[in-house]
C-alpha cells in the first residue's frame, strides 16, 4: 500500500444517509442526518441533548490548507499521512479536559472512528475568537511597521519578536463576511474591537449582551486550561483561535459551547519550550508549515497579499510539493499529538473504508 493510499483527501463522497448537500470545508465534511436518523441516535444512544436537535457527521481528512489554499505533493500525495487523526485526537483531548475542569461543552456527543464526529447543530457565534500570549506572525509584522493599536487595544513600545505580551489578549475577528454592520468593513477576516460586538452583538449571533463577556470569560479558560497542559510537557501555548455556538440544552434552554477544533496544530501555534528558552522558535504547529511556503516561493507577496488570490491559488495548483516537505509535516502533527495525548497516532492502511464499516455496522447510517 502506497502512502498516498493511507491519506484521506477526498472526504465528501462517502455514502453516508443524507437528504441534505454534504457541506465540505478547507479540511471537513459535515453530512446533516435526516430528522429520523438524528432522533434515533439520540434515543439509542442517550445523547444528552433534546430529542428534535439536528445532528451531523464530521468527517475529518488529511488535506493541508495554508493562506486560504490547499496545497498537494509530488507522486499523487493529497494530503499529510496522519494530519486528521493528529488532529481529532488532540481536540478530543482538550474538551475531555474542558469536561473534567467544569468548563463549557463542545458539540461533541460521539466518537465512531478517529477521523469522525458525531455533533449537534449549533448555531455559530460570527467571531473568530483569537488569543494571543505572544507577538509573532501579522501582529508583529502590523506592530514593526508602527502599529499600536490591535482590536482596540493598545500595546506598548519596546516590544520584541516573539517576546511574550504584558497580558493575554483577546483580538477577535470576523468569522465570514457580515455586511451592514458599522464600521467593520465587509470581507472575511477583518480585526474588530469589543465595543464593535456590543453595539451590534446581534449582527454577531449573540443572544444577549451579556453573552459577550460569557464568550470572553470561555476563551480564557480555555486558553489558560490547555496552556497548563502543554506547559507540563514543556511547549509553548503561543496564540490560538477558537470559536463558539449555541446549542439547546435537555430543557431547551439556549447555551454556549465551544465548536470546531481547539488547541491544534492548524489553529494555534505551539512553541518547543527547551528551544525557546535557548533563543530559538521551533513550530509544533502548521505555522512551520507556512514558514516555509514563504521561503519556498520567489516571491512570498503572492502569499500574503489578498489581493493577489488567484496567482495564489494557481501557485497551489500548479506546484506539488516535494514528498519529504508532506512527511516532515506528518511528523511535526503526530510528534506532538502524541506528546499531548500520550498515545500513539496509528495511520490507517484503509480510513475511508474502516469509517464506512462502523457506521454501517454500529450507526446504521450507510444503506
Amino acid at each position: 500500500m502506497s502512502l498516498a493510499d493511507q491519506v484521506l483527501a477526498v472526504n465528501d463522497d462517502l455514502p453516508i444517509r443524507t437528504n441534505k448537500p454534504v457541506h465540505s470545508g478547507k479540511v471537513r465534511s459535515v453530512y446533516w442526518l435526516s430528522e429520523e436518523d438524528s432522533r434515533r441516535l439520540i434515543s439509542e444512544n442517550d445523547y444528552d441533548v433534546p430529542a428534535d436537535t439536528p445532528l451531523a457527521i464530521m468527517v475529518i481528512s488529511d488535506r493541508i490548507s495554508a493562506f486560504d489554499c490547499i496545497w498537494t505533493g509530488e507522486g499523487g500525495m493529497k494530503g499529510v499521512p496522519g494530519k486528521g487523526a493528529a488532529l481529532n485526537a488532540i481536540s478530543n483531548h482538550w474538551f475531555n479536559l474542558f469536561k473534567e475542569q467544569g468548563l463549557a461543552d463542545s458539540h461533541i456527543l460521539d466518537i465512531p472512528h478517529p477521523f469522525v464526529w458525531i455533533v449537534q447543530k449549533a448555531v455559530p457565534v460570527k467571531i473568530e475568537a483569537i488569543c494571543r500570549q505572544y507577538i509573532t506572525g501579522s501582529m508583529w509584522r502590523a506592530y514593526e511597521k508602527g502599529e499600536r493599536e490591535f482590536c482596540g487595544i493598545n500595546l506598548p513600545d519596546g516590544l520584541a519578536k516573539d517576546s511574550k505580551l504584558p497580558e493575554l489578549l483577546q483580538t477577535p475577528s470576523t468569522k465570514g463576511i457580515l455586511e451592514g454592520i458599522p464600521g467593520v468593513p465587509a470581507v472575511d477576516d477583518v480585526n474588530i474591537t469589543r465595543k464593535n460586538i456590543e453595539d451590534n452583538y446581534q449582527a454577531f449571533n449573540f443572544k444577549s449582551i451579556d453573552d459577550i463577556a460569557l464568550y470572553e470569560k470561555l476563551l480564557t479558560e480555555g486558553f489558560d486550561v490547555i496552556a497548563a497542559a502543554l506547559a507540563s510537557i514543556d511547549q509553548i501555548f503561543v496564540d490560538t483561535k477558537f470559536e463558539f455556538g449555541y446549542v439547546k440544552d435537555k430543557q431547551g434552554n439556549d447555551k454556549l459551547i465551544y465548536m470546531d477544533e481547539v488547541g491544534t496544530p492548524d489553529s494555534s501555534r505551539i512553541w518547543d519550550g527547551e528551544q525557546y528558552r535557548s533563543g530559538k522558535v521551533v513550530e509544533n504547529s502548521k505555522e512551520g508549515f507556512r514558514q516555509m511556503l514563504l521561503k519556498h516561493f520567489p516571491d512570498p507577496d503572492i502569499l500574503l497579499n489578498k489581493d493577489r488570490m488567484e496567482e495564489r491559488t494557481a501557485l497551489a495548483r500548479d506546484n506539488d510539493l516535494p514528498v519529504e516537505v508532506l512527511m516532515q509535516l506528518s511528523k511535526t502533527y503526530t510528534d506532538i499529538a502524541e506528546k499531548i495525548t500520550g498515545e500513539k497516532i496509528v495511520l490507517s492502511d484503509n480510513p475511508k473504508a474502516e469509517i464506512i464499516a462502523i457506521l454501517k455496522e454500529q450507526y446504521q447510517l450507510i444503506d
